[in-house]
């Protein structure tokens, strides 16, 4: 027999040795359960466990089986023989893939296998172990032979006359019908409390032993349902508009054996929820050539969306001549569920301007209202106004300015990073241009560095230049367009020069702008904070020294200020201030009437400066001191508290529910607990108060004593 054969042979019986291990140890385990499911449930289940033991002891004797492979055999052979060496893995691997070394050392195993073979791997036999699970299996089938279940069935007739004191609810059935509109259908429930929609109609049929005379729900606001007698069936019906307490009333029969309350707890149908999808901001400026406003909106109902109509609005005119037009459409949604009952729909909807007749100055506001299909009041959900504005036009009338808040800064000034890139992309290409060709865009970067510090200047009140040197060639062939873009920039933000204008007779500020000059005084930029507006010239000194530069050809040189004027500009940014106009001290006017009349109406003083606590917040705190006590409390106060102030309590009907259990069991420690545990959260927060100070004791009287002491020792020799 070959080397290869041998080792299969050892595998097999060490495979089939471990199965049998598996099998002698969990077929006692499965012989318990089928006994014990044979007792309690019958044949029936006992069968069903020995299937599932079975198909458990294949699967798990598979998995130890394929836990035994050439890798196992391996470690068992190096583990039982030293003269393998731990090298026994190499008997289990192809030749061609060994190392000349590698391939000595099998042959090595080879001969020493051949010469002093192995007889077995297989493990041995565990006979503790399977004594062990063997007896204790036989312990467990004589315990569960022995072992009488209780009837899992009983008789309700039988149940009834062993409990002649009491009445008891045979059966038990609520016919629940809900309201058309919430396509819920029909359902039926065995139990007294259960969770119905708003609306729906619940059917009681009960059916008592011993039979009584008469049988009524009584419902904690007072309200009562007679219950009408068919055979031994009781039956009654309400309509549940809200959720309620109720309790089963007999007359002519022994009590209730469950006396409690029930609680039906009612779902109320809410609004609609309404998603404006376009447009995306709520107020939208229109663009140049508009014609048209699309909107898009998503509403979504538990129950289903009804009718969804648009109000369109054109307020046209300015001041206090506007006049409003309104109309009304109704939309028709796509429905995006696939239910095909409409509860979630989208609306698009394309507003033509032309046809509406928006001018010049006017708004066309919009607003979508979704109502549901709730009878006999639908619920309406609005949705925010969103507005459509013509532009205003731009003016640069600054009167009454000087209260106005200033939060953000000019969207210019971040342009002095746009300068560094510029720089930084200069300073890397000077090796591959020409001298001209550098000193041509350093001298453009430096134009750009000064437009940005004339900017900033003009918010410090300075002088505004005019560029008097033409453009440099290389300026205007720039493909970029940046001089275009400069000379457009300048237009823009370039303010008229007063030598410019014509004054006019009798203008104070046409004089001042003839015979005086504003532009260089720090005071005429307001809009600046002293702290920003020594930060700001430091920036515009860094450009200064950073434009020099840049116009004598010297990039590098003026890459660090214009990285400290970018400094600088960012704690610009970081400062900016909330500026308000200064008013004076507006006191109320004092009323003669009232003086030297000693009429205190509405004046209070230091001693009324405290509101006394509502005195109907004292019932629940008086109720939870009295359940510490094994008195019984006055719960008929509380629970007319408690219908008092319902609209108010997070859930009035558990502290009906608990008050009811204390009222039928006095003395149950468990429900005078919860009763209090429900009170806990409606006891009012009591004021703050100075803390008094505690008695000293011995250690702290003898040191107070011993200050007095010192104290009197120095003033004595004071004086």
């Amino acid at each position: 027999m070959t080397l290869d054969a041998r080792l299969d042979a050892l595998g097999r019986d060490a495979r089939r040795r471990r199965a049998q291990i598996v099998l002698l140890i969990g077929v006692p385990i499965a012989l318990v359960a089928c006994a014990w499911a044979a007792k309690a449930f019958g044949a029936w289940a006992a069968v069903a466990a020995a299937l599932i033991g079975i198909a458990a002891l294949i699967a798990l004797v598979r998995r130890v089986s394929r836990a035994i492979d050439g890798a196992w055999i391996a470690r068992r052979l190096d583990a039982s023989r030293p003269q393998f060496e731990d090298s026994a893995d190499l008997l289990f691997r192809d030749a061609a893939s060994l190392s000349p070394l590698q391939q000595l050392q099998r042959h090595r195993l080879h001969q020493r296998f051949d010469t002093d073979p192995f007889a077995e791997l297989k493990p041995a036999w565990p006979w503790r172990s399977l004594g062990l699970a063997w007896g204790l299996a036989l312990l467990a089938i004589a315990a569960i032979a022995a072992w009488s279940p209780r009837p899992t069935r009983t008789d309700a007739p039988a149940a009834a006359v062993a409990n002649a004191g009491a009445t008891h609810v045979e059966h038990v059935e609520l016919k629940i019908e809900a309201p058309d509109y919430t396509h819920l259908p029909q359902r039926t429930e065995s139990t007294l409390e259960t969770r119905v929609a708003q609306g729906a109609r619940v059917g009681w049929r009960l059916r008592f032993a011993p039979v009584p005379a008469s049988a009524a729900l009584d419902f904690h606001d007072g309200s009562r349902v007679e219950l009408s007698r068919s055979g031994s069936d009781w039956s009654g019906e309400r309509t549940m508009s809200a959720s309620a307490l109720y309790r089963i009333v007999l007359e002519g029969a022994p009590p209730l054996d469950d006396d409690r309350l029930h609680r039906l707890d009612v779902i109320a149908d809410r609004a609609p929820e309404v998603r404006v999808v376009l447009p995306e901001k709520s107020l939208t400026l229109l663009e140049d050539g508009q014609h048209e406003w699309d909107l898009a909106f998503e509403a979504s109902d538990d129950y289903g969306v009804g009718a969804a109509n648009l109000t369109i609005t054109l307020a046209q005119g300015t001041g206090e001549n506007i006049a409003f037009k309104e109309q009304t459409l109704a939309l028709t949604g796509e429905d995006i569920d696939t239910d095909g009952l409409h509860r979630h729909l989208r609306y698009r909807h394309r507003l033509d301007l032309t046809a509406l007749g928006i001018a010049k100055g006017d708004d066309v506001i919009v607003r979508l209202a979704v109502g549901d299909n709730r009878v006999p009041e639908a619920n309406t959900t609005k949705s925010a106004s969103f507005i459509l504005r013509w532009p205003p036009e731009e003016s640069d009338d600054s009167v009454g300015m000087e209260g106005i808040v200033e939060r953000t800064m000019p969207a210019y000034f971040r342009s002095q990073r746009q300068i560094i890139i510029d720089t930084e992309t200069l300073i890397g290409e000077q090796n591959v241009l020409s001298s001209e060709h550098a000193l041509a865009r350093s001298d453009g970067i430096g134009v750009d560095q000064k437009i940005l510090r004339l900017r900033y200047g003009q918010f410090l009140g300075e002088e505004f230049e005019t560029r008097s040197e033409p453009e440099s060639p290389a300026a205007e062939n720039d493909k970029d367009g940046k001089a275009d873009a400069r000379a457009d920039a300048l237009t823009a933000h370039a303010h008229e020069h007063p030598s410019q204008r014509k004054p006019k007779f009798g203008d104070v500020g046409s004089v001042m702008e003839e015979y005086g000059h504003v532009h260089d005084v720090d005071e005429a930029a307001t809009l600046i904070d002293p702290e920003t507006k020594a930060i700001l010239k430091s920036a515009l000194n860094e450009m200064w020294q950073s434009e020099l530069h840049l116009r004598q050809g010297r990039p590098t040189e003026a890459l660090p200020y214009e990285r400290k004027a970018l400094e600088y500009i960012k704690q610009v940014q970081q400062s900016t201030r909330i500026y308000l106009a200064r008013v004076g001290l507006e006191l109320p006017a004092v009323d003669e009437g009232r003086r030297l009349s000693g009429d205190r109406k509405g004046v209070g003083d230091r001693d009324t400066a405290l509101v006394s606590a509502d005195a109907d917040d004292a019932v629940p705190a008086a109720l939870w001191r009295a359940l510490e006590s094994p008195e019984v409390p006055d719960l008929d106060a509380f629970d007319r508290w408690v219908h008092a102030h319902s609209n108010r309590l997070p859930d009035a009907l558990t502290l009906l529910a608990a008050s009811d259990r204390v009222r039928h069991e006095p003395t149950c420690r468990d429900c005078r607990s919860g009763l209090r545990n429900a009170l806990w959260p409606l006891l009012t927060v009591p004021a703050t108060a100075t803390p008094l100070r505690t008695a000293p004791d011995a250690a702290g009287r003898a040191y107070l004593n011993a200050i007095g002491a010192d104290a009197g020792s120095h003033a004595g020799a004071a004086r």
